[in-house]
């Protein structure tokens, strides 16, 4: 009390750190110095919402980072019939997934006027260039490599996306873990050529047809065929917030980096990582 006035304030106790000449802090075991000044809006003069959009991609690329690192640990412990840990590497995927969809609100506070007053800086940079993002894609089963002479220029993101391409996906690594348990997954399913993009194999939905109609029995495999689609559908509310999201800040513009934009953007929707657990669902009870 002062006067009579409480102050509005929290004492330091004594016990906490203040001298940081020779300890490590926050700030530098997260390399802030570094982190806080990578936004840098090129308009001039800067405008506002610029910095909104730097943000908003930026936490995004670490966002995917993080996803690439738990999905890859995640096939690691299916490669070697670790099946609880990898479902823990999912689970936290998932909830990174949420957050990514979230994002997406900030974003729509962008209105086209406040967008367009700062695109032109942009170029042709485009999301479309995420490697990451690619990566993420291509772990899942999405694989594309066509995609590949987009990052020629970049020698770190192409080792990225060509070491994603060349590996089995995490339904490959899945699928394989099924077959050493005793469950008869067809040898075309086991010896595919993993560069290409999975594709619908009808005779996988009869072995997730008998998962699904003891789950009992089958409770390990019948969990982790829910939680993959589980990723499937929050990729896809992702996809579609990003969808609604361009659609209202530009409308049917062309995107900056040559796509149709919202068009390009729909067509994604109609891609699917784990087509056989929407079909068994048609199986199952008839």
């Amino acid at each position: 009390m002062t006067d009579g006035v409480e102050l509005n304030t929290r004492a330091i106790e004594e016990t906490v750190v203040t001298d940081f000449s020779d300890r490590m802090s926050y700030g530098g075991y997260l390399d802030l110095e570094t982190l806080l000044s990578a936004q840098r809006p090129l308009s001039s003069p800067e405008h506002h919402d610029e910095l909104l959009f730097i943000v908003q991609h930026q936490t995004t690329e670490l966002w995917l980072k993080l996803v690439l690192h738990e999905l890859s640990a995640a096939c690691g412990h299916l490669r070697n019939d670790r099946l609880a840990p990898a479902l823990k590497c999912i689970a936290r995927v998932k909830h990174i997934q949420r957050t990514l969809t979230e994002q997406w609100s900030v974003l729509a506070t962008l209105t086209p006027t406040e967008y367009s007053q700062f695109r032109g800086v942009l170029g042709n940079s485009s999301g479309f260039q995420s490697a990451q993002y690619r990566a993420v894609e291509f772990t899942l089963g999405n694989k594309n490599a066509a995609m590949l002479k987009v990052f020629q220029g970049d020698p770190v993101a192409l080792e990225l996306l060509t070491g994603a391409l060349e590996a089995p996906s995490l339904y490959d690594e899945f699928l394989r873990h099924l077959a050493r348990a005793g469950y008869a997954v067809p040898h075309t399913v086991l010896d595919r050529d993993v560069t290409q993009a999975w594709v619908f194999t009808p005779e996988l939905v009869p072995v997730l047809s008998d998962i699904y109609a003891a789950t009992e029995a089958n409770w390990e495999a019948y969990e982790t065929c829910e939680e993959l689609v589980d990723l499937e559908d929050n990729f896809q509310l992702w996809r579609f917030r990003h969808l609604k999201t361009i659609e209202r800040i530009i409308g049917m513009k062309v995107g900056t980096g040559g796509s149709s934009g919202v068009p390009f953007l729909r067509r994604a929707l109609e891609l699917t990582f784990f087509p056989e657990l929407y079909a068994v669902r048609t199986e199952i009870g008839r």
